[in-house]
């Protein structure tokens, strides 16, 4: 990706990103559709030595490409909407490929997190894509905007603190439409995963299925939940 060909305006905010971070372009390649994700190259600094099951307080969870993301992105783009107009929430986007991915398939896509910079990532990505139309915008769970409601809403490795469980339902009640859809995935060792599903499933029928893949010559298994209203 030649960042030169981004539009000014994200090409700008590129620049602006790189006073902070160093970053580049990884092309995520799937099912004949590429993402640009703009991410940063320079993990060590960022993750400290930091175990993203064990410290999950402080963890930067946004600045990685989850295998989770990449499974949902790949879910994302064999499920095309089932509408013209058919809306998409990203929960806790990071670096946004299940929601680009869901762009790709035809769905109208927002994209949120918690700070300004993790918008400005995935903006950056979306016109490297050559997306129009995602919309970025920031959400505090525990605080959260007025947002309209969503036919779909995902999220890739979300659920690590569980003093977050309470108000994602909340924002699940509040957000998604009555004969809505929401789609999870997440690493089995996620701890917290269990304790989220038996609190939602009281409002929800969930439906459970597994991938594997490997990743660092590991093999590593996903679990992405569909939940339903009851």
């Amino acid at each position: 990706m030649d960042p030169a060909q981004l539009p000014e305006k994200q090409y700008a905010r590129l620049r602006e990103i790189r006073k902070t971070y160093k970053v580049d372009f990884k092309p995520l390649r799937l099912r004949g559709k590429e993402i640009q994700l703009l991410h940063a190259t320079d993990l060590e600094p960022l993750l400290a030595g930091k175990d993203p099951f064990r410290d999950v307080q402080d963890f930067p969870f946004w600045v990685k490409l989850w295998e989770a993301a990449m499974v949902l992105a790949d879910l994302m783009l064999t499920t095309p909407p089932a509408k013209e107009d058919h809306t998409l929430l990203e929960l806790g986007a990071g670096l946004g490929a299940p929601g680009l991915a869901a762009a790709l398939a035809g769905h109208r896509v927002t994209l949120t997190d918690y700070e300004p910079h993790i918008l400005d990532f995935q903006r950056v990505s979306a016109a490297a894509t050559g997306l129009k139309g995602v919309d970025c915008r920031l959400l505090d769970w525990l605080k959260p905007t007025d947002l309209p409601r969503f036919d779909t809403i995902i999220g890739a490795e979300i659920l690590f603190r569980e003093e977050f469980f309470v108000p994602l339902l909340n924002i699940f009640r509040s957000l998604l439409a009555d004969q809505g859809v929401i789609y999870l995935a997440h690493d089995v060792r996620r701890k917290s995963l269990p304790k989220f599903l038996l609190l939602a499933e009281k409002e929800y029928e969930i439906a459970v299925s597994t991938r594997k893949m490997r990743s660092d010559d590991k093999e590593l298994t996903v679990i992405v939940n569909r939940l339903t209203r009851r």
